[in-house]
């Protein structure tokens, strides 16, 4: 299954190139950003995320405000509500656990270690976890979203059954740490743009030499 999945990385490198990481966030803004990335578009989240960082110049001035003002200013992301709450909550355990709305320890703190702690947080689940060692500590851990978990079930390379918390570690194991950045974004790109989740565009994929399902009328795996 590992040489599949670097067929796979091969032919979506054909199609959209090699994606580089190219500068890291501070962890807590990775953090924020990928709690409002939740159930919502890349445009809506990165917009919440915008005008919560322009209404509060600080962490601690997001955490003392009135809920219900935090989720208005966050409106664009959707689940506003939802999503304060959440927010605060976890600036809240932050800071109860270590006196301080800063993340930047997990720099020094090996991968495993980073991932136990931030799945502690509220709110906080193996994707989000990823999201932040990847994008943030510049760890090869991969975050596992709707688009990565959908495609790699119809190709075959996890169990059509296989929940997204259980496909992180499944992936993880069939990937080089190399591999691991352009495999989660660009197949992202393709399970937006080709293998979607209720039209895959069958013919024109790239993927179909190693897909399981030929056509889209076999597609069961949503």
């Amino acid at each position: 299954m590992r040489e599949k999945a670097g067929r796979v990385l091969g032919l979506l490198e054909q199609a959209y190139g090699r994606p580089q990481l190219r500068g890291k966030r501070d962890p807590l803004d990775q953090l924020v950003l990928t709690v409002l990335s939740q159930s919502t578009s890349d445009v809506n989240s990165v917009r919440a995320h915008a005008a919560l960082r322009a209404r509060y110049p600080t962490w601690e001035a997001v955490l003392a405000a009135p809920e219900a003002e935090v989720a208005r200013t966050i409106r664009p992301g959707g689940l506003a509500g939802v999503k304060a709450g959440r927010i605060q909550c976890i600036l809240s355990e932050i800071l109860q656990r270590e006196g301080r709305l800063d993340l930047t320890f997990l720099n020094d703190v090996p991968s495993e270690p980073a991932r136990a702690y931030l799945v502690t947080l509220p709110g906080v689940g193996p994707k989000t976890a990823a999201c932040v060692l990847l994008f943030a500590l510049g760890r090869p851990v991969l975050p596992v979203d709707t688009h990565v978990h959908r495609v790699s079930r119809r190709l075959g390379l996890i169990g059509a059954t296989t929940s997204a918390e259980k496909a992180h570690s499944e992936l993880q194991a069939l990937l080089s740490e190399e591999q691991v950045f352009a495999f989660h974004l660009n197949l992202i790109t393709h399970g937006r743009r080709v293998c979607r989740a209720l039209s895959p565009c069958c013919d024109g994929c790239s993927l179909r030499p190693e897909c399981a399902y030929r056509s889209a009328d076999e597609y069961r795996v949503r």
